[in-house]
């Protein structure tokens, strides 16, 4: 094995370590899956082994499905029909449906000891498993987040969602595919403990060895089960199912199919076993993954953008560059988010509107935005005053002299944006970065006075001018690209 490990101490308790080479996180793909599969066989069937331990060797547990495998396996083989590649996808699923249920119901506890965030495919290894215990780290995410790229859980995470929360608590967590912190997680029963990642293992181990016959059944292989909360063939069910679907469809006209099949295929798995729920869920993710709206979506949302975080496209012969100082002009939504994202580096940031007034409004939705990180425990508070100290209110355009890196993020007005621009270019020094936030207006579009936002730079001197010979990225594109820092 590659992928990860299994290795079997003399308590007679194996520790199955996912730890993909040459990845930053786990995924799941062919390769993993094969060897896990692999592993859990191994575990079942040797009979030294008294329960298993599902852990990670890298700071993540495991990040889900690997997409790019995923859109692989949809492209299928020249010449198939999109009923025979529909049909290929919902076998290998129902293949990761057995494994799942290989680990419920071999007989052999399972543990997850989930070190850090784990999200979709990752986070649904750890439902099928008797007991989870999260890191305490609040910065760690658990959840199912697949509809923000268009898809839907296909490894079980509908059904086992509903069967352990009912139908409508599952649902708004599924339909926006929120993620949670651990003790969000261990206050709606997702996980069963939290502590320190140096113990998870530990844990599991002690849990294994107390001999927990009674967890070895779900609570949905157990006879006379029913999912919690209300039945959908009741009055009050039908008015809930109708209000849900009549909420979302306002939401969303229709345009995102992975909406529709969640509440489908939770509707249908209320009134079958879990079983049979495991294959309306897999045959409901091999139509939508072929649907051409939610294929789309998982290019723009997630393969391509993650392209773009990878800055596929930038200059490979320029030198990368940190910056610890740099200037945001323009401090409504938008500025103050860029403010935020940048102090949460531990970069200092100045945040400059037309009056210290407005610019303050602007460190005061950092100032809320760090207080709701707090009271939902993602954060401390000495590191959320830390933020809040980084970013310095002005209205001044002199101060931005020792910036590093200024962006552009005022509204979308092209006598605006010109304006500021000019205005910022006189005192940046001669090494200093220029960036634009600008979504809607083309970066060399004209303004009325006949320059674009770039080319209308007055240069305080020369050696501006000479810049921006030696710096060309900065007209790389006709629109300017997302700037990472």
């Amino acid at each position: 094995m590659t992928n990860l490990t299994l290795a079997r101490g003399e308590d007679g308790v194996a520790v199955i370590t996912w730890d993909m080479p040459g990845r930053s996180m786990n995924v799941m793909n062919d390769a993993s899956l094969g060897e896990f599969a692999a592993a859990v066989d191994q575990a079942l069937s040797d009979p030294e082994t008294k329960g298993v331990v599902i852990t990670s060797g890298k700071p993540a547990f495991i990040a889900g499905a690997d997409l790019d495998w995923l859109e692989a396996m949809l492209a299928g083989t020249a010449g198939d029909t999109k009923e025979a590649r529909i049909r290929s996808v919902f076998d290998r699923f129902m293949e990761i449906h057995r494994l799942f249920r290989r680990i419920e119901t071999g007989k052999k506890p399972f543990v997850a000891a989930i070190n850090g965030t784990a999200l979709g495919g990752g986070f649904e290894v750890c439902l099928a498993c008797h007991r989870r215990i999260a890191t305490d780290d609040p910065r760690a995410l658990l959840g199912l987040p697949e509809t923000k790229v268009g898809l839907f859980p296909g490894f079980g995470g509908t059904q086992r969602y509903l069967r352990m929360l009912g139908a409508l608590e599952a649902l708004p967590l599924l339909l926006e595919g929120t993620s949670l912190s651990p003790a969000q997680a261990l206050a709606r029963g997702l996980v069963d403990e939290v502590a320190p990642a140096a113990e998870l293992v530990a844990r599991g181990k002690d849990w294994i060895r107390s001999d927990p016959a009674e967890a070895l059944v779900k609570p949905w292989d157990k006879p006379g089960f029913a999912v919690p909360g209300l039945d959908p063939r009741t009055l009050a069910g039908v008015q809930a199912f109708s209000a849900a679907n009549a909420m979302q469809r306002a939401k969303t006209y229709g345009n995102y199919p992975a909406l529709d099949a969640i509440q489908s295929v939770v509707y249908r798995g209320m009134l079958v076993p879990l079983d049979t729920g495991l294959r309306i869920e897999a045959k409901a993710f091999a139509k939508l993954a072929l649907d051409p709206r939610a294929r789309n979506m998982v290019r723009t949302q997630f393969i391509n953008l993650q392209r773009a975080n990878r800055l596929a496209r930038r200059p490979a012969a320029v030198a990368g560059k940190r910056f610890s100082r740099i200037g945001v002009l323009g401090a409504g939504l938008m500025g103050s988010g860029i403010a935020h994202v940048a102090a949460r580096a531990g970069i200092d940031v100045l945040l400059l509107d037309v009056n210290e007034e407005a610019a303050g409004r602007g460190l005061d939705h950092i100032r809320r935005q760090q207080q709701i990180a707090v009271e939902r425990r993602r954060t401390g508070e000495a590191d959320a005053r830390a933020v809040v100290a980084r970013v310095q209110p002005t209205a001044d355009y002199a101060r931005l002299a020792d910036a590093e890196l200024v962006i552009e993020a005022v509204f979308e007005n092209r006598e605006v944006k010109a304006e500021v621009t000019r205005r910022a270019e006189a005192v940046l020094g001669a090494e200093a970065f220029f960036a634009s936030n600008t979504s809607t207006l083309p970066i060399t579009g004209p303004s009325r006075r006949g320059a674009g936002l770039v080319d209308g730079f007055r240069p305080a001197d020369r050696q501006d001018a000479d810049r921006r010979q030696r710096q060309p990225w900065l007209l790389h594109e006709p629109r300017l690209q997302h700037l990472h820092a």
